[in-house]
């Protein structure tokens, strides 16, 4: 049976479920904040994003893929990350709503237009709606095989790490799985890189910084404890696994153990959105 056949329910409330019953309470930074607190706040809290405000409005959202992309680029020169403000890295990639507005509606935008939902009335900011609540307030059928994204990135361990981040930066992905001799030996996420990426700039001489970045392999920061599911491990059992573990996606293997695709929170939620 296709996903398309399948049934995606919004739990309790079906159809009439609206963003203001599963919306969450935002991650708070301003905009004079500094990319290296931002990221500890990440870090402590387990977190992908924050919501950038300045004078009590809305300025925008970090990611960590902003900071990634940040953190990494030479036109900030050797700066550390403790001098680097998150204004330079925010991004205006969510949408507004009001608080009546229906779950599936929010799960269209966040297919289509990616970024979040800032939950808002009378220019007041009542909440946000990530992948993270939709997956939290939802019932799933089918199999991640039905839904992963088949065919991901890879790398090798003895890739240069800046090959990788602009890897992800380019394919707009958040991790990607590592390969060696056809076999799945660890993964790579963008907050791995970030991380790096800050003690480059905060540890290193400024005129060493370059040729270590350059010589700096993905073997370096790679996580080789990698937990997968099988592309017929029921997608309610994926989404459990991710929103216990905190993982923003996994990879998929078959039977043989052959890593055939990658389950992400965006992978799912596009799928509800078929």
């Amino acid at each position: 049976m296709s996903i398309e056949n399948r049934e995606i329910k919004i739990k309790n409330r079906g159809m009439t479920m609206e963003v203001k019953d599963i919306m969450a309470e935002p991650l708070l930074i301003d905009k004079s904040g500094t990319l290296s607190h931002a990221l500890d706040i990440m870090d402590k809290k387990g977190a992908r994003r924050l919501l950038v405000k300045h004078d009590d409005k809305v300025f925008g959202v970090l990611t960590m893929r902003n900071l990634t992309k940040e953190l990494g680029t030479r036109k900030k020169g050797s700066m550390p990350a403790s001098s680097l403000r998150v204004s330079t890295a925010t991004s205006d990639n969510y949408t507004k709503v009001l608080p009546d507005t229906k779950v599936t509606d929010a799960i269209t935008l966040l297919a289509n237009n990616g970024g979040i939902i800032i939950v808002m009335e009378n220019d007041e900011v009542l909440g946000w709606v990530t992948p993270t609540e939709i997956l939290k307030n939802s019932e799933f059928d089918g199999f991640a095989g039905e839904i992963m994204q088949k065919d991901p990135i890879v790398a090798s361990s003895a890739e240069r790490v800046s090959h990788v981040r602009r890897l992800m930066l380019d394919n707009n992905i958040g991790r990607v799985p590592i390969m060696e001799g056809g076999k799945l030996v660890g993964i790579v996420t963008e907050k791995d890189i970030a991380k790096a990426m800050r003690s480059f700039r905060d540890l290193v001489d400024a005129n060493k910084q370059e040729s270590r970045i350059k010589n700096l392999i993905v073997e370096d920061i790679i996580k080789m404890s990698v937990k997968t599911v099988y592309t017929n491990t029921p997608t309610k059992d994926a989404v459990k696994i991710m929103l216990e573990e905190n993982f923003g996606g996994i990879p998929v293997v078959n039977l043989e153990d052959k890593m055939v695709g990658l389950i992400t929170r965006r992978s799912v939620i596009r799928g509800m959105a078929q």
